[in-house]
């Protein structure tokens, strides 16, 4: 294994060929989330991939949305038409009330616009002007500003509630595949479908074989004491924490080429909210083969460690700030990074 040394410290090296931005819903900092704006700021500012979530509709259609349930980022409830299809359903063992994608065709979703999920914290000006776009129109986007820009662009979708659209007749993994594979883009450009739980990356891993080179699988952890949704409706224990041990990553090597855990796995936060120490997780990924693709680093102070924040307002846009910290996780070695400001993310990277 290979180390660098930073001001002192032994650290981690990548073992990824190229350290990669990746634009989290786009540029989500700086547009609606999951709009071809967002993907399309995402890619002007660097980005080397933009990361489309995906939800189905009502008429089997994956569409670009973090939740299956819309009113935090639509402007569903100012439609009257649609007022009857607030609804509560459980999903992934959680009640949830609003309205839901597939309760809508695609063309009743385009009826809708897209509003900034986080407006206490980032500008609404965008409000109203965006579409829900599809993988499809995803795909031939990032195709023409590749060819405009001269540059490869990867996508890496992920595939949200994999089992709950299952258990709705909306499965999304073959569908997926089948859009990839319709357009000469996603057929040779890089691309890596992600999820929360493990049962749809295993089976996509034994549909893709060695047969798709350009595709590789992230499996995403969240916090250690949560459970992939798949594993709890199957009736096993088995828990995110359980899966960042090292025979857990090595597990994980048999049927994915990277995890994606939260940042502070990584590195975590001290008791006062500053920056800790690193854990053993980039280490034990990397001997497992597993590259790291971490999430999210956002320019807000809100969310970074205290010893990052300017000034002692939550709201204040940081951008020295976040370049700081995402340093900081790239001296401990990760391979790639979700961010909601690839500017940004391209500033901290390339200055190295």
């Amino acid at each position: 294994m290979l180390f660098m040394v930073t001001d002192g410290q032994a650290n981690e090296a990548p073992i990824a060929a190229k350290v990669l931005v990746i634009g989290h819903r786009g540029a989500s900092a700086l547009r609606p989330e999951h709009t071809l704006a967002s993907y399309g700021q995402a890619i002007a500012d660097g980005a080397d991939f933009i990361e489309p979530d995906l939800v189905m509709t009502r008429d089997g259609v994956p569409v670009a949305r973090h939740e299956n349930e819309i009113s935090g980022t639509t402007d569903v409830a100012a439609h009257p038409e649609f007022a009857s299809r607030k609804t509560t359903k459980t999903v992934d063992g959680h009640a949830v009330t609003g309205w839901f994608t597939e309760d809508f065709t695609l063309d009743e979703l385009k009826t809708l616009r897209a509003r900034e999920r986080l407006p206490q914290l980032r500008s609404t000006a965008y409000d109203g002007q965006f579409q829900i776009p599809t993988l499809d129109e995803i795909i031939d986007f990032v195709a023409a500003e590749s060819a405009t820009r001269g540059r490869v662009i990867g996508i890496i979708p992920e595939i949200k509630h994999g089992t709950y659209f299952q258990k709705a007749g909306l499965p999304m993994e073959d569908r997926v595949l089948a859009m990839l594979a319709a357009h000469a883009y996603t057929r040779t450009a890089p691309v890596e479908i992600q999820s929360f739980e493990i049962a749809n990356l295993r089976y996509l891993h034994g549909k893709l074989g060695k047969n798709h080179p350009n595709i590789r699988l992230l499996q995403l952890i969240d916090d250690a004491g949560e459970h992939p949704y798949d594993v709890v409706a199957a009736g096993g224990k088995l828990s995110y924490g359980d899966m960042m041990t090292p025979a857990g990553l090595r597990e994980i090597a048999t049927y994915a080429d990277a995890i994606g855990p939260n940042i502070r796995a990584i590195i975590p936060l001290a008791a006062d909210g500053t920056l800790g120490k690193p854990t053993p997780l980039v280490h034990d990924a990397h001997a497992a083969r597993l590259e790291l693709h971490p999430y999210t680093f956002r320019p807000e102070n809100f969310f970074q460690a205290k010893n990052f924040w300017q000034g002692s307002d939550p709201k204040t846009f940081n951008e020295a700030g976040s370049i700081a910290e995402i340093r900081a996780y790239l001296d401990a070695g990760i391979d790639a990074f979700f961010t909601d400001d690839p500017a940004i993310g391209r500033k901290a990277l390339d200055a190295r």
